[in-house]
């Protein structure tokens, strides 16, 4: 599993109240015309990953994200690909000094660093992804995400797949943020068969985001109930879930990337974070005069989706791609969520 996954769940806990409404200041950035790296009179933009990107999904789409909004604004576009802190430090520091019109950060860990920065260059814009500084910036954007509502569109395949009548999920840790990936779950086994029996074990321990033993071990204790449908979110832990349910012929649920190809046959479908999507429109956003906001993608955004719901489902070595009814059903539920007919209840907005 790749790292993005461990770290975006342990922002979760900071992170996922945020993504439950846009909240905006009052303060609106200004255009620095004078900024350089600019070709021509086009706009430039500096993407800077916590990782290297390499086959990370995740933030392949984010560089998909900036470039994409580089063409749309006949601009440029640059990308920093860091391997550790300092790193990290090392290509903020490169990008605030090319004075781009809008520097495009990923993940919690710039948090500190975008802070810092923002308050030293008030008319330098950024855009963070997947997470925000802790106090607003008339500079800072913030694209984060309401992952509850794919989680319920995934757990609505469950309910329709699952023969015993049983779905559970192996999460990280019991707390309200973490619950956003495992209640929902439930919830939309239920929505689709209400005789459903649900239940949620969590990893827990010293290492609860890497502990791939301990992962196994909650999923074993479902599937000796009869649980045959596993939402799995134990971060790095996913691997030892879908060992789980590939031994005793069950399946399992990916998040954030498509983890089909890691367990052919076992992973059923995931829950996507359309990172791409929340750098475009972040960028549109921040451009319009509207950093210092924090917008929430969901499935109305286009910023949550399922493997099952994107193009290329065929190839994408999914479970669900062999159950096209399930997915018609699914695609109702998705669009009375749109269309605010369906309201999934956040666990961390409680």
């Amino acid at each position: 599993m790749h790292r993005r996954h461990r770290r975006a769940l342990r922002l979760a806990a900071a992170t996922a109240i945020l993504a439950t409404a846009a909240t905006a200041c009052n303060a609106a950035a200004k255009n620095d015309t004078s900024a350089s790296g600019k070709s021509g009179s086009g706009t430039s933009f500096t993407l800077v990953t916590p990782d290297a990107v390499g086959q990370n999904e995740f933030l392949k789409l984010a560089v998909t994200g900036i470039k994409e909004a580089a063409k749309a604004h006949d601009g440029t576009q640059k990308v920093y690909e860091s391997t550790d802190t300092a790193s990290q430090q090392q290509n903020v520091q490169a990008a605030v000094e090319a004075k781009p019109d809008v520097i495009v950060l990923v993940g919690f860990e710039f948090a500190d660093l975008v802070a810092q920065q923002a308050k030293a260059h008030p008319k330098q814009r950024f855009l963070m992804i997947d997470a925000c500084t802790t106090k607003t910036f008339a500079n800072v954007g913030c694209a984060v995400f309401r992952e509850h509502e794919g989680v319920y569109l995934a757990g609505a395949e469950a309910g329709l797949l699952s023969k015993s009548g049983k779905v559970g999920a192996v999460d990280v840790l019991d707390t309200p943020q973490f619950r956003r990936y495992s209640d929902p779950f439930a919830a939309g086994a239920e929505q689709v068969a209400a005789k459903t029996q649900t239940a949620t074990r969590f990893v827990g321990g010293q290492s609860p985001f890497d502990d791939s033993a301990r992962a196994k071990e909650q999923a074993n204790s479902l599937l000796a109930k009869g649980t045959d449908q596993l939402m799995a979110a134990a971060a790095a832990g996913n691997y030892g879930v879908f060992e789980a349910a590939k031994a005793k012929g069950a399946f399992a649920y990916g998040v954030d990337v498509n983890q089909c190809p890691s367990a052919p046959g076992t992973v059923v479908d995931n829950v996507i974070k359309r990172t791409d999507v929340a750098v475009q429109k972040g960028i549109d956003a921040v451009l319009g005069g509207k950093a210092g906001t924090t917008v929430s993608y969901g499935l109305k955004e286009g910023g949550i989706s399922l493997t099952g719901l994107e193009a290329g489902v065929d190839s994408s070595q999914c479970v669900i791609a062999r159950h096209k009814d399930v997915l018609e059903k699914v695609k109702a539920l998705r669009d009375q969520i749109v269309a605010g007919k369906l309201k999934v209840d956040d666990p961390a907005a409680s």
